[in-house]
């Protein structure tokens, strides 16, 4: 149970938020955009009838200057268990790195890995659970793995009668709605549901799309609490405070995430293994392009991509964030002109594991660009799918336009 007194609870929110706790100043002083998590009287009450609860969470999970598990501890809320997704509970992991269970150091609480040998909570880890809290910044792409994790919270949660509270967050690409919908048959953990690459959705409002359209298994329905962004619309430009996994370390890295994804399903780097993640693309044999960066082993790339080879290609290091934000849509021209540039078989421009496939969500974009398709004439073949999924978008939204 919470006891604190009004005069002590804002007291200690004001220092978590690394603020003054001059009551009378706050409204004055607060800031015009309030995520999910710094508005605590909108699900305080929730958290004091549920009892103990778990978190799923990670870096970007922050209220202020201060983590939100530490900030519901200093509010005396049971916290039982952490869930931690891909890149685990510090976000420090390699894209694609399993996750192994341990125990946070700072308060003892154990963790367990959604991203390890199970993506989604055993009914045994849910037990004697008043609540799950999913609080994680999402990049607004489909291929972007959290909204898979929170798929699968979802999911066990309605099996187990359990509620999840999600505090919303802004999507920094939620300006938009572009890419080919997914085909159910190439359904993976980078990509789930029949949505464009970039839904234009927050984290909140793709969870009562996940239940209203019922893509949970069965057709089950997690009971749903959600705690809406302040101050937010869809055109709100929104930096994030903490960069969301090892690779997008930058707004412009997180703007041009989902246009040059899709180079992971080739043999052309995206900057793993440089300071310039997912801001400059190039390989060794490329003959177009005046920018040259080598991989190395470094912070969230073990191994990346080349590694040690030096990569001839372009750089987006000196375009401005809102300029790549402004363009609103996809953009194809880099991985076609790649392609149209590779010396090897064309089949060999793609990864032997046909990744781009499940990036994609069909094997139809790869078959375009094998049949010569232009960049134009591929975004053509898009707009029946996009007509299809926006009035389902709309139903779901909580924000305006």
């Amino acid at each position: 149970m919470i006891t604190k007194s009004k005069s002590l609870f804002a007291f200690l929110w004001a220092a978590l938020l690394g603020s003054s706790p001059n009551l009378g100043a706050q409204q004055d002083t607060a800031p015009a955009l309030l995520t999910g998590a710094e508005q605590p009287a909108l699900y305080l009450p929730l958290l004091q009838e549920a009892g103990p609860v778990a978190l799923v969470v990670n870096q970007t999970s922050t209220v202020g200057h201060a983590h939100l598990v530490d900030t519901l501890l200093a509010m005396q809320v049971d916290i039982q268990t952490i869930f931690a997704p891909e890149h685990g509970f510090r976000g420090d992991a390699d894209a694609g790195e399993k996750i192994a269970d341990g125990k946070d150091p700072k308060t003892g609480l154990p963790i367990i890995s959604l991203y390890g040998s199970n993506k989604k909570p055993k009914p045994e880890q849910l037990q004697g659970l008043g609540m799950v809290i999913f609080d994680i910044q999402d990049v607004g792409a489909r291929f972007y793995t959290y909204i898979s994790t929170m798929h699968y919270v979802m999911e066990a949660c309605a099996e187990a009668g359990i509620p999840v509270l999600v505090l919303d967050r802004p999507n920094p690409n939620g300006h938009f709605v572009d890419g080919p919908l997914l085909d159910p048959s190439f359904q993976s953990f980078v990509g789930m549901h029949p949505v464009p690459v970039v839904h234009g959705m927050t984290i909140a409002e793709y969870a009562q799309m996940i239940n209203g359209e019922g893509w949970l298994a069965g057709g089950a329905t997690c009971k749903l609490h959600i705690v809406p962004c302040a101050g937010y619309t869809h055109q709100t430009a929104y930096e994030l405070p903490v960069p969301p996994s090892p690779n997008l370390p930058n707004a412009r890295s997180i703007y041009l995430y989902p246009s040059l994804c899709f180079f992971e399903g080739t043999n052309v780097s995206v900057g793993r293994g440089t300071p310039n993640q997912f801001q400059v693309i190039g390989h060794p044999d490329s003959r177009i392009g005046d920018y040259h960066f080598t991989p190395q082993p470094r912070y969230g790339a073990r191994s990346p991509k080349h590694n040690g080879a030096s990569c001839r290609g372009y750089s987006f290091v000196e375009v401005p964030p809102a300029e790549i934000r402004e363009e609103g849509q996809l953009n194809l021209s880099y991985l076609i002109a790649f392609f149209e540039d590779w010396k090897g078989s064309p089949e060999s421009f793609f990864l032997k594991t046909l990744f781009i496939d499940k990036l994609a969500g069909s094997d139809l974009l790869r078959k375009q660009i094998l049949a010569g398709m232009s960049a134009r004439e591929i975004r053509k073949t898009w707009a029946p799918g996009l007509e299809q999924f926006k009035p389902v978008r709309k139903k779901y939204l909580l924000y305006p336009e």
